[in-house]
């Protein structure tokens, strides 16, 4: 267990007290407009305070045909700004490395929500999605660099681009949705392009100590896990990114495809030749031996996702009793509240299977 509270230093921006990194977690508890939500600044505070050394928000979208559910935090204007200061303030005095999540959802934002056609690498008639102009998609790269600039001025140490789980730069890498004829599609180099192209913008717009991190799906979403190898190893390589944040859905997981069987998916990736970077997983992480086998598998940082929504100060918990494990689901909209979540976000978890289960005689809108 030592290792999981041993500090952690990057290439660039502050130390990380321990190994526990707060996954970016959907939690639906802003304004419709994108402004900071006072339930999503108690929400991620009370996490820092509970002991998470690396806190990152929710997905924040970038432009606003890129938002991809209701409530959802924004960092596309400077109206955005005065709440995201308060909320990396809130972060930074509990201990926690702030760090803001880049989104864009592509194809996946809901008509019903942007008030227009969604867009995406290529037109897609099951989602009416249209395709980026060349232009657009030299808009995207503007957006996501002003929008890490923003998380700067506002006091965030770093951000993290979400490049994983079907979001746009994810359809850009999938061959299925992303048929351009040019310099974005085709072989793997230019269906990676948008990703670099955008890291490329942040580090050259943000200061040279700002931290940087990527998120990455190695299978689903059309992902194919060679590929993802291949990504990860030319962005550790070229070294401007500080850390890689690698979407198991289980750390102990065999990939899908045949070629790569008989290993982990996090062996995959924890072989490669990382440099200053850091490496991230997790992944069904549910308690403190969940935990120490991850750190001791080769991740650096372990995300903690359900076991964070379910206990505030999972890391705290952890460190008093090795043994700990998160409270078995399903679990009540009540214990909910009770670990900080708003209505909304409690709502959003009813849609999780399994994990919400009405209380007796209650009624099911909370």
């Amino acid at each position: 267990m030592t290792s999981l509270f041993a500090p952690l230093a990057f290439a660039r921006g502050p130390v990380v007290k321990n190994r526990f990194m707060l996954g970016p977690l959907t939690n639906t508890q802003s304004h419709d407009d994108g402004t900071l939500g006072e339930d999503e600044l108690r929400w991620l505070a009370r996490r820092a305070r509970g002991g998470f050394g690396l806190v990152t928000t929710c997905a924040a979208h970038v432009q606003p045909l890129g938002q991809g559910f209701p409530g959802q935090l924004g960092i596309y204007s400077d109206r955005h700004l005065e709440g995201l200061a308060r909320l990396a303030a809130a972060v930074k005095a509990e201990g926690g490395v702030a760090m803001v999540q880049l989104h864009h959802a592509g194809r996946r934002s809901p008509a019903a929500l942007i008030g227009s056609a969604p867009v995406g690498a290529s037109d897609d008639p099951k989602t009416g999605a249209r395709a980026l102009t060349l232009p657009e998609v030299e808009e995207v790269v503007e957006a996501f660099a002003a929008a890490a600039v923003r998380a700067e001025r506002a006091g965030f140490d770093g951000v993290q681009v979400h490049g994983a789980h079907g979001y746009l730069i994810s359809q850009f890498l999938d061959q299925r949705t992303n048929r351009r004829t040019d310099r974005y599609g085709g072989p793997l180099e230019n269906r990676a392009r948008l990703l670099f192209d955008v890291v490329a913008g942040i580090r050259a717009a943000c200061s040279p100590g700002f931290l940087l991190g990527m998120r990455l799906s190695p299978e689903r979403f059309g992902m194919r896990l060679g590929e993802i190898i291949a990504v990860a190893s030319r962005l550790l390589a070229e070294g401007r990114i500080d850390l890689l944040d690698m979407s198991l859905w289980d750390f102990r997981k065999e990939p899908e495809e045949e070629e790569f069987r008989g290993r982990t998916l996090l062996s995959c990736f924890a072989e490669l030749e990382r440099g200053p970077a850091r490496l991230a997983a997790g992944g069904k992480i549910r308690s403190g031996q969940d935990a120490a086998e991850c750190v001791a598998a080769g991740a650096d940082l372990v995300v903690i996702g359900r076991a964070g929504i379910l206990h505030h100060d999972f890391p705290r918990r952890v460190e008093s009793d090795s043994t700990f494990g998160a409270v078995p689901l399903p679990v009540t909209p009540g214990y909910l509240r009770s670990e900080g979540l708003a209505d909304s976000f409690v709502a959003y978890m009813r849609n999780w299977e399994g994990f919400v289960v009405e209380e007796p005689g209650a009624d099911s809108a909370g």
